[in-house]
């Protein structure tokens, strides 16, 4: 990477990360974040680089369209993989084409299972992210649903 580039990678928590459209070249400054799980929302490949160890890739290709929401399975299996990460101490970034609304969703997401509340996960999210919009219609309502049954969950548990 040259001076003149800039990394879009904004940190959310100690352990938390979200990005755009990931490039090659941004490799070093993710792996110096000490980021080990990658989840990709998006359905165009990622580059080589973040398929290869210490990087681990989990794709979860979804629309960002308001006619189709992200599937709520799709969300628990993020949190699902990236939680066991986390709880080792390594950190995850999760990227879309614009790092504004599905690495919102499953960023608010993982945010809940960790303890925090719907509201709560989207203004950390707003407040470290400025491109973040996790109120768009379609994302606020999967991360609500994705709440309620996350919570119930631990309520059968």
């Amino acid at each position: 990477m040259n001076g003149n580039e800039t990394v879009d990678i904004s940190q959310i928590t100690d352990y938390l990360y979200i990005a755009s459209l990931l490039k090659s070249e941004d490799a070093e400054a993710i792996r110096a974040r000490n980021v080990t799980l990658i989840i990709n929302m998006i359905y165009i490949r990622p580059p080589e680089v973040y398929t290869q160890l210490p990087f681990h890739m989990l794709t979860l290709r979804t629309f960002d369209f308001p006619l189709l929401p992200i599937p709520i399975d799709k969300l628990k299996k993020g949190v699902e993989t990236a939680l066991p990460y986390i709880q080792d101490g390594e950190s995850v970034l999760i990227y879309c084409r614009a790092g504004r609304h599905r690495s919102i969703a499953m960023g608010a997401c993982i945010l809940i299972a960790r303890g925090h509340t719907a509201d709560e996960a989207m203004q950390l999210l707003r407040k470290g992210r400025e491109v973040a919009d996790p109120y768009a219609r379609h994302i606020e309502r999967q991360i609500r649903r994705f709440e309620q049954e996350w919570r119930t969950r631990d309520d059968i548990s």
